[in-house]
């Protein structure tokens, strides 16, 4: 079992805080296999193995070193992540929802894509997906119904991009919305608190935010927002009234 200074945080147990002397260190339970997929260090506690969640590699283990509070994916769930790139953070977002749960990992460039597809064959409940985040209809029959979104996609309308899969992938009541935004990509109209404060503002639509958090000195112009996403509000009655979409569930990817 983990030492009282290696205590598993809620709401995930698999997430692991080591304090040391002169620092504090996080692991995540793994359910891959080795080769590390970008250096980290891997340990046996009692027969079960960690890795290294490095905040200077993973803008969402940046947010939970600088106290992020808001939704963190759980044992079970499924989550959607729209950037995957090569699956540094998607391998450890895996590791968190463990081997009940399942991560669809959106990549849209091939190169990045052929690495993220090598981790993948090393843990089973990362399932690849190539497609574009601003289209999340092209590949909404290959996810279930999620409990969670996290985007890390460097574009202009991160906060609309989010809405969409959100609204058309997320179950429908008390999912988790969050956001590693890079205010530098967001154009020159504004600083990096005017950009932070109206994404704050576009969540706040439809989600309840948790306290943003800034992620320097690991990630520079990045903040970390988010919550809990609220119900849909219900159509006013009418023909050709809009209704929000949610993703029939369907059978995973294969793999």
């Amino acid at each position: 079992m983990p030492t009282a200074a290696e205590r598993p945080l809620e709401p995930s147990p698999r997430l692991v805080r080591r304090k040391r002397r002169d620092r504090t260190e996080w692991w995540t339970e793994t359910v891959g296999s080795l080769p590390p997929v970008y250096g980290e260090r891997w340990r046996e506690v009692d027969g079960r193995a960690y890795r290294s969640f490095d905040p200077s590699r993973s803008k969402l283990a940046a947010g939970i070193a600088r106290g992020w509070r808001g939704p963190v994916p759980a044992a079970g769930e499924r989550w959607l992540y729209l950037g995957a790139a090569s699956g540094t953070t998607a391998s450890h977002v895996a590791d968190l929802v463990g081997p009940s749960g399942a991560v669809y990992a959106v990549e849209r460039s091939l190169r990045p894509f052929a690495r993220l597809l090598a981790v993948t064959e090393r843990w089973p409940n990362l399932l690849p997906v190539l497609g574009d985040a601003r289209d999340p209809a092209s590949y909404a029959d290959l996810v279930r119904p999620c409990d969670g979104v996290y985007a890390d996609v460097a574009q202009p309308g991160q906060v609309e991009i989010v809405r969409e899969n959100a609204a058309l992938l997320l179950r429908d009541r008390g999912a988790a919305v969050v956001v590693a935004l890079k205010t530098s990509s967001m154009g020159r109209t504004r600083t990096a608190a005017g950009h932070l404060e109206r994404a704050e503002d576009e969540l706040a639509a439809f989600v309840d935010l948790a306290p943003s958090v800034r992620l320097d000195p690991f990630h520079r112009a990045h903040y970390l927002v988010g919550g809990t996403e609220r119900p849909a509000e219900p159509p006013a009655p009418g023909p050709g009234t809009p209704r929000r979409r949610r993703a029939t569930p369907r059978a995973p990817p294969p793999r």
